[in-house]
């Protein structure tokens, strides 16, 4: 059973960029909310050089490397509670993970829509 990791935030923060940059998936990054509707989903291999050597040792037949999940949901919204942006359904995608990584905007650029219009 791999570890799975759900990438949260607001939209239009990087979260998809960030799924991207780990995954090595190709999720779209547009700049206008909810470019995610259905989540991206990317398997990464976790490097570990114990197993490594236990390879060397045992000399098994396959060798399954530990895996993480990551997990690119959509952005979530005030008045997500009252069904605005995806509602029940974001909340859906984020109970099937193990993790959740929030990613939060800590940029100025005018030219990347902020979900509060500031």
């Amino acid at each position: 059973m791999a570890l799975n990791c759900g990438i949260v935030g607001l939209p239009n923060v990087g979260k998809s960029t960030i799924f991207s940059a780990l995954s090595s998936a190709k999720a779209e990054a547009a700049n206008y909310p909810f470019c995610t509707i259905e989540p991206n989903k990317g398997i990464v291999p976790v490097p570990d050089p114990r197993l490594d050597r236990l390879v060397e040792i045992f000399k098994p037949e396959r060798r399954i490397p530990a895996v993480v999940e990551f997990v690119d949901i959509a952005g979530l919204v005030a008045g997500a509670s009252k069904g605005e942006g995806l509602g029940n359904q974001f909340l859906a995608h984020i109970r099937e993970t193990g993790i959740i990584a929030h990613v939060v905007r800590c940029f100025d650029n005018p030219d990347i829509i902020h979900v509060a219009n500031r």
